[in-house]
């Protein structure tokens, strides 16, 4: 099977900041790409940060309210640093948590769910930045075609990973929803087909009504 990359969905043309870029030119940078957050990198393209929408904010949340009728919210001290930050460098959210481009969707998936992040700059063996990768672009596995995970399904990890022995299997795919069927000799088979199904790029979720002889596990042991 072939499990897509990261350097395959990430976006390789980055909008990126240098530490020294002021407040209002990452304001502007921000919107004039359609983006809402940039890798912040050093003189060798190497990302030491990452500045959002949410960290700018935080310069607007720590205002006074002219009216009065909103109270200035309570900031810890790295809060208030970011607050009167002017600087790329004084406002990004560091250190950068970063991707290699060789990685999985779900090694990138998983990174994101443990460090709360929602892109992840991708860097090479140097450290140098190569494209950034958001929850979005790890979400466009589940747009492939059902006639594509089929072909995988049956092809390359039914016939080419367990061949013969699962050739009555049947295989429907709808919505990325994956049905089996059919019948195997063994019973012991049905988990390992359904585990690796479940792990096709695409598939939401996979249901299964494979027939099986008696189990063949409670013979092995009666003859020995």
């Amino acid at each position: 099977m072939h499990h897509r990359t990261v350097e395959e969905l990430m976006t390789r043309d980055v909008v990126r900041a240098r530490r020294d870029m002021p407040f209002k030119e990452i304001v502007k940078l921000l919107a004039d790409n359609d983006v809402t957050a940039v890798p912040v990198v050093d003189e060798l393209d190497r990302p030491v940060g990452v500045v959002s929408e949410a960290d700018l904010l935080r310069k607007s949340s720590a205002q006074t309210d002219p009216s009065g009728l909103t109270p200035v919210p309570h900031l810890e001290a790295w809060e208030r640093a970011k607050a009167e930050g002017a600087r790329a460098e004084e406002l990004m959210s560091a250190p950068a948590v970063c991707a290699r481009p060789e990685w999985t969707v779900v090694e990138a998936a998983r990174l994101m769910a443990v460090q709360n992040v929602k892109r992840l700059p991708v860097v090479d063996e140097t450290d140098r930045l190569q494209g950034i990768v958001s929850r979005g672009d790890l979400l466009r596995i589940f747009l492939r075609r059902d006639d594509a995970i089929r072909d995988e399904i049956t092809g390359d990890l039914l016939r080419g990973t367990l061949g013969p022995v699962v050739s009555d299997v049947t295989v429907e795919v709808r919505e990325g929803h994956v049905s089996l069927g059919g019948s195997v000799k063994v019973r012991s088979l049905i988990p390992v087909i359904e585990r690796l199904c479940r792990s096709v790029d695409g598939v939401v979720s996979v249901a299964e009504h494979i027939a099986h002889r008696p189990d063949d596990s409670q013979n092995s042991a009666k003859d020995s």
